[in-house]
């Protein structure tokens, strides 16, 4: 099977064995404490968004949203296994002149698990939560998609053009590398340690018994280092819940669905045509190190056009907005500015 013939595979990356500290537990050093954060950072998250639950085909599905209804509409979707409030130190940095938001695909953030999840349904929930958000008042939205978030706004963009204006993607890969390549080899050699990472039925989240040990066990997939604590402490106790243990003792326990990819029905990216077939003016920013883009063979996903506008961010790794957060709100400013081109 060649690269462009890869199929879509968006799983976690397994964590391997001796990674330095500061990408198998970043948090851990800190002992529950919160890491200092610079000024903007805190000025950022307290601009504090508005919270709801939007009713979605028996769920309900987790909204934020920031700035004025009438503005131009911006709607936010993170990546797999995180949740709406990734992006709450970036949006308020939008919210000037946009309204902005971010949503908790099902499965996610405080979002209702479902039985299954589907490609088709993220589009749905994206879609309504959208018109929910006042998104549509002056306009079609631009969808903003990270990682696996970038997988369902591409599949948005494609199968349902009339839904948004433009699509930005952030550090989002297709596929896998050649199977003959060295990192085809080293990829089916993990492909034990990748089942065995993923959390199934009979291998439920973790209950941890403080929440210094849940934060201890944070880390980012695929694997990175973490300069910017702050941010990690932050999206780290946002992805916690309480929750009472079998032993009957209150702990701390992911908010994901532990059977999430087990349910999720990944074949609508299986037959997706190439990027040339999309009628969505598309644009891709990614990191400059991203362990994904490496892995599916560069800057350009084979699934995106060959002209998609690019911008990398130097210094960065996959979680572009934990990285450099500021760049990455610069260069979305600048995008914004002058595209996509006017209709017509």
């Amino acid at each position: 099977m060649s690269q462009t013939e890869a199929p879509y595979d968006d799983r976690p990356t397994p964590v391997e064995p001796e990674l330095p500290e500061n990408v198998q537990a970043p948090l851990a050093k800190f002992n529950g404490e919160p890491p200092e954060a610079p000024q903007w950072f805190k000025d950022a998250i307290a601009i504090e968004p508005e919270r709801s639950l939007v009713d979605i085909e028996g769920g309900r599905i987790e909204m934020l949203t920031w700035g004025e209804l009438g503005k131009p509409g911006l709607l936010l979707v993170h990546g797999n296994s995180a949740h709406a409030d990734w992006w709450s130190f970036i949006a308020p940095l939008l919210a000037k002149d946009y309204r902005v938001a971010s949503i908790s695909l099902a499965g996610m953030g405080a979002s209702d698990w479902r039985e299954t999840y589907s490609f088709t349904d993220f589009a749905v929930e994206a879609d309504e939560c959208a018109h929910a958000a006042g998104l549509y008042e002056a306009g079609k939205p631009i969808y903003i998609g990270h990682s696996f978030g970038g997988g369902q706004v591409f599949y948005a963009a494609m199968r349902y053009p009339e839904r948004m204006r433009a699509a930005i993607l952030v550090d989002t890969g297709f596929g896998g590398p050649p199977p003959d390549s060295p990192e085809g080899q080293r990829m089916r050699q993990m492909q034990q340690e990748r089942v065995r990472n993923i959390p199934t039925a009979d291998k439920p989240n973790r209950v941890y018994p403080t929440m210094q040990a849940a934060l201890a066990r944070f880390r980012f997939m695929p694997p990175q280092p973490v300069e910017n604590f702050y941010i990690a402490d932050f999206i780290a106790r946002r992805s916690l819940k309480e929750v009472t243990g079998e032993d009957g003792q209150v702990g701390y326990t992911w908010r994901f669905d532990p059977q999430m990819w087990a349910k999720l029905d990944r074949s609508a990216m299986d037959g997706m045509p190439h990027g040339e077939a999309v009628k969505t003016p598309l644009a891709h920013i990614y990191g400059a190190n991203s362990a994904i883009l490496q892995r599916s063979g560069g800057m350009g996903p084979s699934q995106l056009p060959a002209d998609v506008l690019k911008i990398e961010i130097p210094d960065s790794h996959h979680h572009v907005m934990v990285d450099q957060p500021l760049a990455l709100v610069a260069a979305i400013r600048a995008l914004l500015a002058g595209w996509p081109p006017a209709a017509g």
